[in-house]
């Protein structure tokens, strides 16, 4: 599996990180591990699954976390997941 992290602030791509495992795991684990590694990489606490977020990842494979996804204060508009490249 390999996910693509983006962070976006005003219309602007500021930063990214592509993310791959292909571990033995299930898709939700490789998504929250991949989740774990990016922000660790952006410096971020991990954000809160809105129901919002998972109806929109479940039906897209792509997902955006605005402020209210987050305990803290963050510097941009929003993160955005997405997955590039499943394995079956």
């Amino acid at each position: 599996m390999k996910i693509w992290f983006q962070i976006w602030k005003d219309a602007h791509l500021v930063q990214d990180i592509t993310v791959e495992d292909y571990e033995q795991d299930t898709r939700t684990h490789k998504i929250m591990n991949a989740l774990d590694k990016a922000c660790y990489e952006f410096d971020l606490s991990r954000p809160i699954w809105l129901d919002k977020t998972v109806t929109e990842f479940k039906r897209h494979a792509k997902a955006r976390f605005y402020q209210d996804s987050f305990v803290e204060e963050v510097p941009f508009d929003y993160l955005q997941i997405e997955v590039l490249e499943e394995d079956y």
